[in-house]
């Protein structure tokens, strides 16, 4: 049986993933929902890699669903471990020796400003933002880059839930030397307000030479849509099975 191994992005953790992964428990479907070692200021992108491979250990024919930063985390996990897809979700895609700092302007994302607020949102969520609540951190507000698709009780919950994200990971050198030989899918959000549309296909068509496939949605489609999400990476899973 494929397990889906859920790894998340910067600031999250596997609540994140919670509704995603009960639908894929409900069909039958073998999940582990990683934790990152965000919080720690030793842990660099090969920590967070370590964190995966432990996670996994012992279970064979892996789909890795890897979310936004996490996109830097998952090819390091397909060079240690035998890996049957990798699915990229809304996600940033490194460049060997890249740090995560450097993606930004190396790929020319188009709002420096939708960043800060992604940021401060994140930072008053984990309860280290400056005084006072910036606009971005009100789940569903014209700037929050990430729930605005949510329903509000849901929405508020999931900002709460935001962890303390180090920039270790982010200053250093990219750990990857060459992007995986593995089954690769990219997956975006027509919605996402992050990572614009046509910013995500220029970026996934210059860094892999893919057209991504496409859903509705903002940044967190294993929230705001769990059900299609779990239907596609099972298509993902059965396509590169057969």
């Amino acid at each position: 049986m494929t397990t889906f191994v859920l790894i998340p992005g910067a600031a999250c953790g596997s609540w994140h993933w919670h509704l995603l992964e009960a639908e894929l428990r409900a069909r039958g479907r073998a999940v582990v929902s990683v934790d990152l070692p965000c919080e720690d200021d030793a842990a660099g992108l090969e920590e967070y890699a370590d964190a995966v491979v432990a996670a996994t250990a012992g279970r064979g024919r892996l789909m890795l669903v890897a979310h936004s930063f996490a996109g830097f985390t998952a090819p390091l996990v397909c060079a240690r471990v035998p890996v049957e897809v990798l699915v990229l979700v809304a996600a940033m895609v490194p460049l060997p020796g890249e740090a995560p700092d450097e993606w930004w302007a190396a790929t020319g994302h188009p709002d420096a400003q939708v960043r800060r607020a992604g940021r401060a949102a994140q930072r008053a969520g984990d309860g280290t933002g400056a005084e006072g609540v910036p606009e971005a951190a009100v789940p569903g507000s014209a700037a929050d880059p990430f729930f605005q698709d949510l329903p509000p009780e849901l929405a508020a919950e999931a900002a709460v839930r935001w962890r303390r994200q180090s920039e270790t990971p982010a200053a250093r050198p990219g750990p990857m030397q060459t992007w995986p030989d593995v089954a690769t899918r990219f997956l975006l959000c027509r919605q996402d307000r992050l990572f614009p549309a046509p910013f995500l296909r220029a970026a996934a068509a210059e860094r892999l030479g893919v057209v991504p496939d496409e859903m509705a949605g903002g940044h967190f489609p294993m929230l705001s849509r769990p059900v299609e999400l779990a239907d596609r990476l099972e298509r993902y899973g059965a396509t590169t099975a057969g």
